[in-house]
């Protein structure tokens, strides 16, 4: 009888065991992890099995703590790695050390070459779970954004209308790990944080770690095969970006005309449901000054959760520039979309305020939802916005970055996961204003888990690129104020890279400027968290009400030489050899820009056209600049004998050199400037800058 109970006992035991192993949730994969990121609903609850997310990049190591604020903003954020290993007779620079189960879910990178020179595009390798051959081998570009993993958008560099060699390149294909992943670079030049000799390398890498215990299928190149179609679907649907629907989702709609001062009535969705879409149009007589002044207010069950200008929300700023992404989208009639998903429990209240002085009509708002389990996972979602108006920059005065200082985007007390930040700015430069990092603070960390290494790298591009991109995560509806001045508007949206916190989470970014100058600087965050959450950052109608800048000149003026002919103003009517383009730069070139030829060869020209009232004779002067990578060059006007000019010089500086009386005819006249040299003591890029040119 004892031996049949004994019996019974371990069959029942080994029933559980079998039933318990059968209901277990399956491995995270490749697969699992691709499917979450294009499940919209898996950010608005809280994780499960739990993570962290935390970042390696090339950050200064210099930046040790806040407290020593001589290196807080240290910025060699370049070539810094973990350590330096010895293998098969190589160097392998480790970018990523850390122990899983986990996976990597972001990297980004970009090279640079010896003196500015196009970059050697090393090897990366990724070893999996201690083993001794790597996992991936292969170019560093081929592996992020040519197609050794993945297709696009999945892998893929920012804008094909930016050099290659100045894109950032982004890789969101998920590499999970069992036990163990490190990362590595290998090249054949010398590596320097500062690229005097040899190559820089830039680089940020997001990554997760589970619990111990969470089960995880590694990732191998076979693995990779196998999930193929996984991931070409995966690559369909985010490049698609199209706007959920669903037949059973109910629609509520508004149409109002807002005096200034007024809001609408605000429209109420009874829960447990989520809010799907939410979409708008804005119809006034400044329409940039209603993207900015016109905002849209939520709470849910009682609480507060969103309060931003539309613009900012749905990632334009206040410019209309027609761009998608996964998250949100603008057309090109200025019809503004996004698709989080924001679940509620018992009710949710979406107003518009009009805070501007002028009327606005709300055009075909709609937010379509449908139901939701509310769970204790469950989470609302969150927006918040400020800006800091006309601050001063200050200026990059050397690589310490004495004058930075770091911009607090926002700080939630709380449990959630943050999901991304729009960040619209005017510059009141001719010059970068983005040269900080991203610091992330999680769950009260004396240092942060994440520490980048440039705005724009955080946001997914390179080299303070002014092109227009839109990718499912990042986006640049409009990059022209980066190096010219004027308005920018960068957003960064976050799926497998979202960022969880139990308690807290503090994001600061540094706003270190090239320029001594003023900026407008608008930072909108987005994230969830559960019931009683709060943020530091508060409505702010006053804010939103002010005047927006439509350009630099709003916020500085900009110096003019007297008399000048301005050099990027010239037509330019023949080009032999070389690339030219107007360079725009807080330098002292009057208008804070210059006519710039640069790579062509000994015996190139290029004759540009510049306007003459009266016919006469005249002295003609031309401020030209000089630096380490210009060449020597003759210049003459309208076929005149030529003056020889050396544009070499240890340091960047401008001259006014005197060309010689001219001939010259009413209407059009010619500038010639033919290539004959390089000064031996020059970096042979053979540049040429024009400021202005004055007539005597």
């Amino acid at each position: 009888m004892k031996s049949n109970l004994t019996a019974a006992v371990f069959a029942l035991t080994g029933w559980i065991a079998l039933a318990a192993a059968t209901h277990a949730a399956p491995p995270i994969s490749i697969t699992s992890l691709l499917e979450e990121m294009v499940d919209r609903d898996h950010l608005a609850r809280f994780p499960d099995p739990a993570y962290t997310c935390r970042q390696s990049s090339s950050y200064d190591r210099d930046a040790v703590s806040p407290e020593q604020k001589g290196s807080w903003f240290a910025n060699w954020d370049r070539s810094q790695f973990i350590r330096i290993e010895e293998k098969d007779g190589r160097k392998e620079y480790v970018m990523h050390d850390a122990d899983g189960p986990g996976a990597i879910v972001r990297m980004w990178a970009t090279w640079h070459g010896p003196h500015g020179g196009p970059f050697s595009d090393g090897t990366l390798r990724i070893y999996i779970d201690g083993a001794e051959k790597p996992a991936v081998e292969g170019q560093a570009s081929k592996v992020f954004d040519q197609g050794v993993l993945a297709g696009p958008p999945l892998s893929e560099g920012v804008s094909p209308k930016t050099p290659y060699a100045q894109r950032g390149h982004n890789l969101y294909l998920p590499i999970p790990y069992a036990e163990h992943c490190k990362i590595t670079y290998s090249t054949d030049v010398p590596v320097d944080r500062g690229a005097h000799e040899g190559e820089a390398l830039y680089y940020q890498i997001n990554y997760r770690t589970c619990e111990a215990g969470v089960p995880v299928e590694s990732f191998s190149m076979e693995k990779l095969a196998a999930a193929k179609l996984v991931v070409e679907k995966v690559n369909r649907e985010l490049a698609a970006a199209e706007r959920p629907s669903d037949p059973s989702w109910k629609s509520a709609s508004l149409d109002a005309e807002l005096a200034p001062g007024e809001s609408s009535k605000p429209v109420s969705i009874k829960g447990p449901a989520a809010l799907r879409s939410l979409e708008v149009s804005l119809d006034a007589k400044d329409v940039e000054q209603a993207l900015r002044s016109t905002v849209l207010e939520i709470s849910f069950d009682g609480e507060p959760a969103v309060w931003c200008p539309a613009g900012d929300f749905f990632g334009i700023g206040y410019k209309v520039r027609p761009y998608r992404t996964w998250c949100t989208a603008v057309d090109d009639h200025g019809h503004m979309s996004c698709a989080w998903v924001m679940p509620f429990q018992k009710q949710a209240t979406i107003t518009w305020h009009n805070v501007g002085s002028q009327p606005v009509r709300v055009v075909q708002a709609k937010a379509a939802h449908g139901p939701w389990t509310w769970d204790d996972r469950s989470m609302h979602f969150h927006s918040t916005w400020h800006e800091l108006a006309k601050a001063d920059t200050h200026g990059k005065k050397e690589m310490s970055g004495q004058n930075a200082f770091d911009v607090n985007y926002v700080t939630v007390e709380g449990q959630g996961v943050y999901v991304g930040d729009t960040l619209t700015v005017c510059n009141g430069a001719a010059a970068w204003w983005g040269e900080g990092d991203e610091k992330v603070f999680v769950d009260d960390e004396k240092f942060p888990s994440h520490f980048g290494t440039g705005t724009e790298d955080y946001y997914g591009y390179a080299w303070c690129r002014p092109e227009f991109f839109n990718s499912p995560f990042h986006a640049q509806p409009e990059g022209g104020g980066n190096l010219a001045g004027g308005f920018t508007v960068n957003s960064r949206y976050r799926a497998l890279d979202a960022i969880p916190f139990t308690k807290s989470l503090k994001f600061d970014m540094e706003l270190w400027h090239w320029a001594d100058t003023k900026i407008n600087y608008a930072p909108a965050t987005f994230w969830y968290a559960r019931p009683g959450a709060a943020a530091n950052v508060k409505f702010d109608p006053e804010a939103a009400k002010a005047t927006v800048a439509k350009g630099r000149t709003d916020l500085v003026p900009i110096f003019h030489a007297d008399g000048a002919i301005e050099g990027e103003n010239m037509k330019i009517v023949e080009r032999t050899g070389g690339a030219a383009q107007v360079q725009n730069a807080d330098f002292g070139w009057s208008g804070e820009a210059q006519l710039w030829w640069m790579d062509a060869k000994p015996g190139d020209r290029i004759t540009v056209e510049f306007p003459v009232e009266k016919t006469g004779r005249r002295q003609v002067l031309a401020n030209l600049t000089k630096a380490r990578d210009y060449g020597i060059v003759q210049i003459s006007v309208n076929d005149g004998p030529p003056t020889t000019v050396d544009g070499f010089s240890p340091d960047l500086k401008l001259e006014l050199v005197n060309l010689g009386e001219a001939e010259l005819h009413q209407g059009v006249n010619r500038l010639t400037v033919t290539l004959t040299g390089t000064n031996p003591a020059a970096v042979p890029r053979r540049m040429f800058g024009l400021d202005f040119v004055k007539l005597k």
